[in-house]
């Protein structure tokens, strides 16, 4: 076999292995972080008889459980030493990581999400009604989300990203290989069709490209929580499939319908506008970064030594 053969089969090795990894760490996550939200469940209940029928617990329940996922994955960092300086992406050392660029983030998300709610409610594809706010409880579920999202933020464009753009040395293929996973792991959601698989894998993308021209990791968990937000808790659609059971606003069913703008099913995801509004920002963000983005901090550049390791792996 050529060298040359034997290294795109390293490669290829890494690739797969690094996707089993991130689909333990969801899997191993999730289930942890299932018990852990049912152990709280427990202990509240002794207190709060109804706390199991509360619609802000049980919205809190459904998000707050990947509060797992960020255990098992920290904890996975912090035992593989040749991976260990993936924990650097996720703290202040990257110049990127910081609260201007967390709230560009949730600024982000809000307007793109939000643009293609009201684009769908214009051509009267959704009829939504107020139900209630409360500023605490809303506080509350904005926190769980952030922790739900942010938690598929760090396997794929924390760990993932990092693992690839380290061993293909090509923004490219870490890109679209983080975002081709991320976009894989909601197949099984309901509703899912090739549209909103697209649709999914540019999310990833605009999210990778925050990463890579604006080097922050933060800004990426905002977006991503800013986009779930406001489509499921504020305005009560479907988040890729699945709906929240507490939200301010709550949708007509009956009145809803599908559109170019809206997915009965699946929400404003999956539709040819929010293809086309998440293309527009990717290629808006692909050449603001062109001019202006700044070279992201290189986690491996100080741990020359594990690169073989992680080569090797």
């Amino acid at each position: 076999m050529s060298a040359e053969n034997n290294t795109t089969g390293q490669k290829i090795r890494t690739l797969l292995i690094s996707y089993g990894e991130v689909c333990i760490m969801l899997l191993i996550g999730q289930i942890l972080g299932m018990f852990i939200m049912g152990f709280i469940s427990g202990i509240l209940n002794i207190f709060i008889s109804d706390i199991d029928t509360s619609d802000i617990w049980e919205t809190a329940v459904d998000y707050g459980s990947f509060i797992g996922i960020w255990l098992v994955t920290l904890l996975f960092l912090k035992l593989k030493r040749k991976k260990r300086p993936i924990l650097q992406a996720v703290g202040t050392k990257p110049d990127g990581n910081n609260i201007f660029k967390f709230l560009f983030g949730i600024l982000i998300g809000f307007a793109l999400n939000g643009v293609c709610i009201l684009v769908a409610w214009l051509h009267g594809d959704i009829v939504m009604h107020f139900e209630s706010f409360r500023p605490l409880s809303f506080v509350f579920i904005f926190a769980m989300v952030l922790i739900q999202s942010s938690a598929e933020e760090l396997t794929c464009r924390g760990f993932l990203y990092q693992i690839l753009i380290q061993r293909f040395k090509s923004p490219a293929v870490a890109i679209l290989g983080n975002s081709l996973l991320f976009a894989s792991l909601h197949l099984g959601n309901n509703g899912i069709t090739v549209l909103s698989f697209v649709d999914i894998c540019l999310s990833g993308i605009l999210f990778s490209l925050m990463v890579y021209y604006m080097d922050s990791l933060w800004c990426a968990f905002a977006g991503h929580t800013a986009w779930n937000f406001t489509q499921a808790i504020i305005f009560g659609l479907p988040n890729s499939g699945n709906p929240a059971v507490y939200s301010v606003f709550k949708i007509d069913l009956d009145n809803s319908k599908n559109s170019f703008a809206y997915n009965v099913i699946f929400g404003i995801e999956g539709t040819v506008l929010s293809v086309i509004v998440l293309a527009l920002a990717c290629m808006a963000l692909y050449l603001w970064g062109r001019k202006y983005g700044k070279k992201p901090y290189n986690i491996w550049e100080e741990n020359n030594e594990l690169v073989t390791g992680i080569n090797q792996n």
